[in-house]
């Protein structure tokens, strides 16, 4: 287990980062008065998520390869970093929604019926914590593959 200990703090790291920006959304008001531009404005999240990555892989490759990495020790690292982050995603749901914003599926139901997107049942069906536990899990591993590609790309050393 040692030799993931990085990945492992970077996860904890990433997952922090995610509440802190929930929180930021809530306080902004993208969960509530401003719902509406609550899928444009949460994409934004990339960004820190991104920069999250780049440390990660920049740390394991100082501290476990010695300033030399290739492609393929990177992507690996970042693919140890997302299934982290895919195991304390339930977590951070749960943290999410029962703490920082517990009117969030409330008011996503009502904005999506409201202008017509989703009847009732389909909103009830998409907005509650077994699906946002599950999307955000799964999202974790394939956004982390994803972004841990194209991060490799720029830290690799040789």
């Amino acid at each position: 287990m040692k030799k993931f200990a990085i990945e492992f703090k970077w996860g904890i790291i990433f997952t922090v980062v995610s509440l802190l920006w929930m929180f930021l959304e809530r306080l902004f008001g993208w969960h509530t008065t401003h719902i509406d531009k609550h899928a444009i404005y949460t994409n934004f999240f990339a960004l820190p998520a991104i920069l999250v990555f780049v440390f990660a892989l920049l740390d394991k490759r100082k501290h476990f390869y010695n300033n030399k990495m290739t492609w393929m020790q990177g992507f690996i690292a970042g693919l140890v970093v997302s299934i982290f982050v895919a195991v304390l995603s339930p977590l951070a749901q749960f943290i999410t929604i029962e703490w920082i914003t517990p009117e969030f599926f409330t008011n996503a139901r009502e904005y999506a019926v409201g202008v017509g997107k989703m009847s009732a049942e389909q909103a009830a069906e998409y907005f509650n914590l077994t699906n946002y536990m599950m999307q955000s899990a799964f999202g974790a591993i394939l956004m982390g593959a994803i972004t841990s590609a194209i991060v490799a790309l720029f830290v690799r050393k040789k």
